[in-house]
């Protein structure tokens, strides 16, 4: 999970992408005394007419995918662990769907470096622009510079929930569409090189480019089909951790407030408002900011915020302790279920 500041004003940049941030800063005093009526109408909970029969989510076998994504190790770019979970994915989906595509490329780095990235695309349902598009980034920080001893800052994280989590919970829900096909088209993505932005002790140093996402930017400029084209995107950034707080992060808001509106109001009537709250968050410079950008389709992110902690961000984020041990299959539950309502109520 790339880069984060506070809103209405940015009091700290964790991750630096100054363009963005301009544009950002220039966006918040735009809304400026529109922003309180905003907030007061997300608040307000509309019923939404839930579909019959809706799967069943298993956060069983969302975590048993979690638990396999990590046991490769960091999946960091150009190392074996990174390679091994390509295949692993690919050939996952590909006893859920016959329409996989392996999107490969090259990406440059912060650091000149060169990065071999794999978009995983799996496609389920009917064809045409009926459709959702669902994602999430499958590879792990190389980076713990937010662990708690600085001896650490430059260690591979495992990313269990950064990460792994939300591909964990789109590979259920793949293996559920494979079972019970949806209303519409859907389309999973698990974005590359997302987290290879560069460490903490050099953000100030990176003064031009946008050195995160860059699976998803390249994605967005090269879809997988021509033309393609969705309703709207959800991402799933961190969704696994217990005790989870899913704020209405900043950028959604901006570009797809119904859309984060109607899956919150979801998530509140099907029992998980304890995970899906009312409260407007930080904006986050994640992949579907280049989905929006350079793609045209609204997205909202579902990540996990806490504006308890020093970063705002979900307690271990970016430290070595984002391992197996914190994710909680209740959390898995509440975003899965959620998500399956929205996916089989649509039409």
């Amino acid at each position: 999970m790339p880069s984060y500041f506070h809103s209405p004003i940015p009091a700290f940049l964790h991750s630096c992408i100054p363009a963005f941030l301009i544009y950002i800063a220039a966006a918040i005093l735009m809304m400026g005394c529109n922003q309180q009526g905003r907030e007061s109408k997300s608040k307000e909970k509309e019923k939404i007419h839930i579909a019959a029969d809706i799967p069943f989510f298993n956060a069983d076998s969302a975590f048993d995918f979690i638990k396999e994504q990590v046991a490769f190790g960091p999946r960091v770019n150009n190392t074996d662990a990174h390679r091994k979970c390509a295949a692993f994915l690919t050939e996952k989906l590909s006893t859920f769907t016959p329409d996989v595509t392996v999107q490969s490329g090259i990406v440059t780095a912060f650091d000149g470096t060169q990065l071999k990235f794999q978009n995983i695309i799996a496609t389920f349902g009917r064809p045409g622009n009926n459709r959702i598009l669902l994602g999430a980034h499958w590879d792990s920080r190389p980076y713990a510079d937010h662990d708690p001893d600085e001896r650490n800052f430059y260690k591979a994280i495992d990313g269990a929930n950064d990460g792994a989590s939300g591909v964990g919970v789109l590979l259920e829900i793949a293996r559920q569409l494979s079972l019970k096909p949806p209303p519409i088209g859907v389309d999973i993505i698990f974005f590359d090189a997302e987290d290879y932005g560069p460490p903490e002790a050099l953000q100030n140093q990176q003064s031009s480019g946008d050195f995160w996402g860059l699976g998803s930017q390249y994605w967005a400029k090269n879809p997988h089909q021509p033309n393609y084209y969705a309703k709207y995107g959800i991402l799933l950034d961190m969704v696994g951790a217990a005790g989870a707080t899913f704020l209405m992060e900043g950028v959604s808001m901006e570009y797809a407030p119904s859309v984060m509106k109607k899956v919150w109001d979801i998530g509140n009537q099907i029992g998980y408002s304890s995970y899906f709250l009312y409260q407007r968050g930080g904006y986050i410079t994640d992949d579907h900011f280049y989905v929006i950008r350079d793609r045209g389709i609204p997205m909202i992110d579902i990540i996990h915020l806490d504006q308890s902690t020093e970063t705002g961000m979900y307690e271990h984020w970016h430290t070595l302790e984002d391992n197996l041990d914190k994710i909680d299959p209740g959390t898995l539950q509440a975003v899965g279920q959620t998500m399956l309502t929205v996916i089989y109520s649509e039409r």
